[in-house]
């Protein structure tokens, strides 16, 4: 594994860079999530094509460090994955986003829209106010949910996302959760809809039907739907994740 010392982060940022074919898809992961626990899988399929790829620990997940000091708003996140990019001297890659991760992966591409071939989101934020699980964790102030509300809600959780969870500091989840809430000015929506690259929006077939997808599709944005599958794809149906991404890349 790979790693840099972020000074925008003020701490060791880790990454698997997995060789293959073409330029790199980077994969940012969602809140609570880990690129080393969530993608290997989409990676190594088939469908994937052999593709090179750069999976992204955010600090404060994953095998990355969780430095206290550190915002964990998604636009400093933002500014991590561009260190990173300018250490590996990457000036043409495609980025792949997951929820909280689309949103940050929309950030960096308005940052650095001429390295990037194209984007790929998959149910990302894309207004101020949160999902279903940021909310949740802002029903308690950090402190409280530091010291008891992870835990809890670690305690509570069945499905595989546990094993990502269990790998994210609680104030980073916290602080992250927190900056989806309150959104950036212009919005995620506006950012994606203006990026001039190719770009795509994925959504999990049992996400549907959702508002951010039909207003996307009216802006004449292509959208990719995954059979069988929720906002949780990358596990539910990684296979179907892998094809729809290189579907993606060969017609952009």
């Amino acid at each position: 594994m790979d790693n840099l010392y972020s000074h925008h982060a003020q701490g060791q940022v880790r990454w698997h860079f997995l060789p293959g074919k073409g330029d790199p898809v980077v994969f940012i992961h969602g809140l609570g999530c880990a690129s080393s626990y969530e993608y290997p899988r989409v990676v190594a399929d088939p469908a994937f094509g052999g593709r090179s790829a750069v999976l992204i620990d955010l600090p404060g997940s994953g095998f990355s460090e969780r430095p206290a000091s550190f915002s964990y708003r998604t636009s400093d996140q933002a500014q991590v994955v561009v260190e990173v990019f300018d250490h590996l001297g990457l000036n043409a890659f495609w980025l792949y986003g997951h929820s909280m991760g689309g949103s940050i992966a929309i950030e960096v591409a308005s940052l650095i829209p001429r390295r990037v071939n194209g984007l790929a989101v998959s149910e990302p934020n894309f207004a101020p106010g949160g999902g279903m699980f940021s909310r949740q964790v802002m029903t308690m102030d950090e402190a409280d949910f530091v010291t008891c509300g992870y835990a809890a809600m670690l305690a509570q959780e069945e499905t595989p996302w546990a094993g990502c969870l269990q790998s994210n500091a609680p104030w980073a989840v916290w602080r992250g959760a927190k900056s989806l809430v309150d959104g950036i000015e212009p919005t995620w929506m506006t950012l994606f809809v203006n990026f001039p690259r190719p770009k795509t929006l994925i959504f999990g077939e049992l996400s549907l039907p959702d508002s951010d997808a039909e207003s996307v599709q009216q802006q004449g944005i292509d959208l990719k739907v995954i059979p069988q599958a929720g906002h949780s794809m990358s596990w539910e149906q990684p296979a179907l994740l892998a094809k729809a991404i290189a579907s993606f890349i060969g017609d952009a």
